[in-house]
Order: structure tokens, then C-alpha cells, then sequence
């Protein structure tokens, strides 16, 4: 059975981040910004921010028990000539800046791949990505263990996530963040970062399924059936791990997110949770269609009692209210 209103209560109350959460990330970056910009050396630099990665997409969910949950948000900066040979630079400048801050000076943050990561104790960890829009028309971010420059198209992936989440009536993000519940919560097919299964379960809408069925992606557990076991059906026909472009038309891949292995291990299961979910959604009684519903969720999976309002993404927001912020580096 489909139990439309039992994964309403799901997602609201146990697998979407909390607005308390979404507040408090809001606020944070706010106040990393300002004290960015306002920094000596790096500040006539800086141009803006934007929300990145999981945030952006509104797909991000709440971590893990108390374990910390992380949001990207790139740092739109101006080309410094000085630094043209030496891209590494602009993240050196990032972390030293917050270095030198009376707050964030004493907290921890090191330098990633990508990004300066900025911790806080027992609540979050936020990566500031520098992100630039170069003279010779690139659109890149750094890749500080290369020393070199990532092409990049935030607002192609933005426009391909819109694209797809509306062919399926505002369900494919609900749809992402179950099955990110299932990797995180459930440790199914870990190792899988966030973008390559959002690549994957987005790739998988078509505007043709549509035409054959307009019921296609009609509700939450129809387009979690629909969406999963075409991925399984895709992964199936390919053992050996496939390459992954970029949506968004960057001309970079995904591929040196994973290995054979990872990939391996992702592709079986996902192929056990296409049967799994199928069971569930096929059984006609409903006491036993819960159960198996819940085998695959956990007991968040439950009746609705009373109306909750604890996120920011409600589970019946229509296609149309969907707005993704700019994405970017794919991570």
C-alpha cells in the first residue's frame, strides 16, 4: 500500500532537517560572511555567497544521532592576479582569515580538497567553497590538492534539479532524502557520496515515462517505487562501475567519487531496496504493509497524530514552490 500520509509524517518528523536547524545554519553562515568580508586581506575580494551542495537543493536531512550535520556555501570571489598560477591560494587566504578572527580563530577548521571546513562543537561543520567566475570566461572552484582549477555550472545543476523535481510533481527531493535516510540512518550503501546518488536518482525522471503515465511520480511512495527500480533496472545492466557527467553541462565527471567497490556495493543494494520497496508498496493489507514499510524506515514510519510543522521542506509542497538555490561543487 501506498500510505501516503504515513510517509508525510516520516519525512516531517524524523527524516527533514528542523527548522530550529535551517535557522540556526542560516544565521551561522550569516555571521561567517560578514566576518569573511569584513577581514583585511581577503575582503575587497569577496562578492557574495551563495548556498551549495544538500542546502541548496533542499535535500539536506538530519544527521545521524547527535553527530554533526554539514552544509557547503560557495564564497564568490574576485581573480587576484597574484594568485593566477597558484589557485590553492584563495583557500589559504580562507582559512587564514578565520584564523586570525577572535571567534572563529578558536575553533577547529582545517583545509579541505575544496573548501575550508569550519566546526562547531557538537552542532555542525560548515565548508566555505571559494568560487570564481574567471577572465577567460571559466566558472571554477579550486582544487587545492591539485593546484589547479574544477570547471563548474551551479546554475545548470540548479536548472536540472528544477527540471527533474518538477517532471516529478515536486517528489524527487522528497524522494533523495529518503534514500540519503536509508544510506545515513540505516548505513545502506555508505561510501556513496551525496551527489552521485542525487545524479542518479535524478537522472532516472523522464519527461517519456510521463507521457506513457501521468501517474508516474503522482505521490511520495509511487515515485520512490518508480525512481529506485529504475535505478536498479540501470544499475543492473552495468557491473562495472559507469562514468557519471555532471548534469549541469560543466564537462567534469563524477567519477573520481567512487571506486569498483563502492560502486559494487551501492549497485547490490540498491537492488535489494528495489525489491524491498516494491514488496511494501504491493502488499494489500495494510497492517503488513507497514510492517514492511517500516523494516525498510524504522518506526518513524507512523500514522499521522497531530499536525507537526518542525521543517522547512513540508511533504506536501507543490511542484511549482519549488526553488532550488545555486549549487556548485559537486560533493
Amino acid at each position: 500500500m501506498k500510505l501516503t500520509d504515513y510517509f508525510n509524517v516520516l519525512l516531517k518528523d524524523t527524516v527533514n532537517l528542523g527548522q530550529v536547524k535551517l535557522d540556526l545554519l542560516d544565521s551561522r553562515v550569516e555571521s561567517v560572511y560578514k566576518a569573511l568580508k569584513a577581514d583585511d586581506q581577503i575582503g575587497s575580494l569577496i562578492q557574495g555567497k551563495t548556498p551549495q551542495g544538500s542546502w541548496a537543493h533542499r535535500t539536506i536531512i538530519n544527521p545521524v544521532g547527535n553527530n554533526e550535520f554539514d552544509a557547503d556555501f560557495m564564497l564568490n570571489v574576485s581573480e587576484n592576479p597574484d594568485w593566477a598560477d597558484d589557485p590553492k591560494q584563495y583557500i589559504e587566504a580562507v582559512y587564514a582569515a578565520l584564523h586570525r578572527h577572535s571567534t572563529y580563530g578558536n575553533m577547529p577548521h582545517s583545509r579541505k580538497c575544496r573548501c575550508v571546513r569550519l566546526v562547531y562543537a557538537n552542532s555542525m561543520h560548515l565548508d566555505i567553497v571559494p568560487h570564481l567566475n574567471l577572465a577567460d570566461g571559466r566558472e571554477v572552484i579550486v582544487n587545492r590538492d591539485d593546484n589547479d582549477w574544477e570547471l563548474t555550472n551551479p546554475q545548470g545543476f540548479t536548472d536540472w534539479m528544477k527540471e527533474k523535481d518538477s517532471l516529478a510533481k515536486g517528489n524527487l527531493r522528497k524522494v533523495i532524502r529518503l534514500m540519503k535516510y536509508l544510506r545515513d540512518h540505516k548505513n545502506s550503501f555508505t561510501g556513496t557520496r551525496s551527489i552521485l546518488l542525487t545524479t542518479l536518482l535524478g537522472e532516472q525522471v523522464t519527461a517519456l515515462r510521463t507521457l506513457i503515465d501521468p501517474n508516474y511520480y503522482s505521490d511520495v511512495p509511487t515515485a520512490l517505487l518508480h525512481i529506485v527500480n529504475d535505478l536498479d533496472a540501470w544499475l543492473q545492466d552495468r557491473p562495472t562501475k559507469p562514468s557519471i557527467p555532471d548534469p549541469s553541462g560543466s564537462g567534469v565527471t563524477f567519477d573520481h567519487r567512487w571506486e569498483q567497490s563502492t560502486y559494487s556495493y551501492f549497485r547490490d543494494r540498491i537492488h535489494v531496496h528495489a525489491a524491498e520497496i516494491t514488496e511494501a508498496y504491493e502488499e494489500e493489507n495494510k497492517e503488513r504493509s507497514i510492517e514492511l514499510w517500516q523494516g525498510i524506515f524504522g518506526d518513524g514510519f507512523k500514522a499521522p497524530t497531530t499536525a507537526s510543522s518542525n521543517s522547512k521542506f513540508p511533504a506536501a509542497t507543490p511542484a511549482a514552490a519549488s526553488t532550488v538555490g545555486r549549487s556548485g561543487r559537486a560533493g
